[in-house]
């Protein structure tokens, strides 16, 4: 027997094969495109996804002959995507994604009606899915009188596998249309919204059953028997479920395209005044709370194509001894900031640079920007309670060691790197998958991986990385007053 998992990225889909005893078999991967037609928009086709996830199983079809045995799949997707369907089904539009900006001022709007942050337990983002809604209602009417359900991406791609509108209970929490608290649809925050209760798809846990794989797709697919499709989960929820975050003390760094720092918590603690979330987990009776900066590896990438070269060519110029931080400073908003500034309009920003200001000081300023973006959100953490002695560190950043020795360093906290590579939100949704289709407990699923490296800080650069961070927290409102008065 084998278990799916799909992890739904914002720049392509990953498929892992795992066996019954959850090891990796094989895995695929296929690329596509968001688009930004203006700032701080962001967008994308479904249909991209559904033909990503064609193309990853045709390749383990045929690479592996254990996908004959499919028993279980788990989708992972990333949070707040606005998919809007019709009556029939059909996408009206484009789905407006996560690190979509451009409905900051129906969030505000949102975030100031009375009980919708005691509700939700969140700060009402422009990230998240409620304002996209009243945001198309507002600029795009006919669209919205068309809208029979919206569904999040990952609920998408249940759709597509089920036939059913079915979500799991972390991935909807982003939508500020949850009692989070509650785990159900809120009346009054879909009210509030101008949604109703029926244009939202049914809700499960993540690790419970979402209904059967469609009887054509199994034909297609080569599977002869019943193959039971999970609730899933959002991507960080999965991510912790894939290393085995399930309660107190335990979390991960996620250095991708947007940078995470995620605590899991036995209890549903709130911080409604913070620009912390706090969602649901993947399994019953446990949540967790994440600072999110929306650019991370994103910001090397931009730094990469100007520069005309790779990511990993400007990281490997710094060498492998960790550096004390420069004179040059950079902020790392490239498209807004979610913790703790909750600022939707505050953009990136050099300071320092001088004649004599090389490719490598940039780059040195970039990988220290995001590590104090991160620190951000630890701070964030700590002040609600949460303990983390040690992080696992997740993401295509995380190939680096400069940086993962500077991150260790400036969060003052070891980072573990675990042993395998197939780890996180594809691991997750395949374990969701699992417990979907066995009934088994989550905490003999939902094990931590093992580890082949631990990162330490290193004490002779932490007192220089204190300042240095508490410069890069004065920066902040100093930047955004000059920004603001700009033309």
């Amino acid at each position: 027997m084998s278990y799916l998992g799909i992890d739904l990225g914002t720049s392509g889909l990953r498929a892992l094969l795992v066996g019954d005893d959850g090891r990796p078999i094989g895995a695929a991967e296929r690329q596509y495109t968001a688009h930004h037609p203006h700032s701080g928009w962001s967008k994308q086709d479904p249909a991209d996804w559904i033909a990503a996830l064609e193309g990853a199983v045709a390749d383990l079809r045929h690479a592996y002959r254990a996908f004959a045995g499919l028993k279980g799949i788990g989708v992972a997707g990333h949070l707040h995507g606005a998919t809007l369907l019709d009556a029939a089904d059909r996408v009206i539009r484009p789905c407006i994604l996560w690190n979509d900006t451009r409905s900051h001022v129906e969030a505000a709007e949102l975030d100031a009606m009375d009980g919708v942050r005691q509700v939700s337990g969140n700060i009402v983002f422009p990230g998240f899915t409620a304002p996209k809604l009243v945001w198309v209602r507002r600029h795009e009417s006919e669209h919205f009188r068309r809208i029979a359900k919206v569904l999040l991406p990952a609920a998408f791609l249940n759709l597509y596998l089920t036939g059913r509108h079915v979500a799991d209970m972390s991935d909807s929490a982003g939508t500020a249309w949850l009692d989070v608290g509650g785990r159900d649809w809120s009346d009054a925050l879909l009210a509030a919204g101008h949604m109703r209760r029926e244009q939202m798809p049914r809700l499960v846990e993540g690790c419970d059953k979402a209904g059967d794989l469609r009887a054509d797709l199994r034909q297609r697919w080569g599977i002869a028997g019943t193959v039971i499709v999970a609730g899933g989960a959002g991507d960080n929820a999965a991510a912790a479920c894939g290393i085995g975050a399930l309660g107190e003390g335990q979390g991960f760094l996620s250095l991708g395209t947007s940078g995470v720092l995620l605590a899991a918590r036995d209890a549903y603690r709130p911080d409604p005044g913070s620009a912390l979330h706090t969602f649901c987990h993947a399994v019953p009776g446990r949540w967790y709370q994440m600072g999110v900066m929306l650019s991370a590896t994103d910001n090397l990438n931009w730094l990469a194509a100007i520069a005309g070269v790779q990511p990993p060519d400007l990281v490997a110029s710094l060498g492998e001894t960790l550096i004390a931080p420069g004179r040059v400073r950079f902020l790392p908003y490239l498209s807004g900031e979610r913790t703790p500034h909750n600022d939707a309009a505050i953009r990136a920003s050099f300071t320092g640079l001088g004649r004599d200001t090389g490719r490598a000081d940039l780059t040195r300023a970039v990988l220290e920007g995001v590590a104090f973006g991160l620190r951000d959100s630890h701070e964030a953490l700590k002040a609600t309670g949460a303990t983390l002695s040690r992080l696992t560190a997740i993401g295509g950043g995380t190939r680096s060691r400069y940086w993962l020795r500077l991150i260790a360093t400036v969060l003052d906290t070891p980072l573990d790197l675990p042993a395998d590579g197939a780890f996180g939100a594809a691991l997750g949704a395949a374990r969701l998958g699992i417990l979907a289709a066995t009934g088994d407990d989550p905490g003999t699923v939902l094990t931590r991986p093992k580890i082949r490296e631990r990162i330490d800080p290193d004490p002779t650069k932490s007192a220089a990385f204190d300042d240095a961070y508490a410069a890069f927290r004065h920066a902040y409102p100093a930047i955004r007053a000059i920004q603001q008065a700009a033309p």
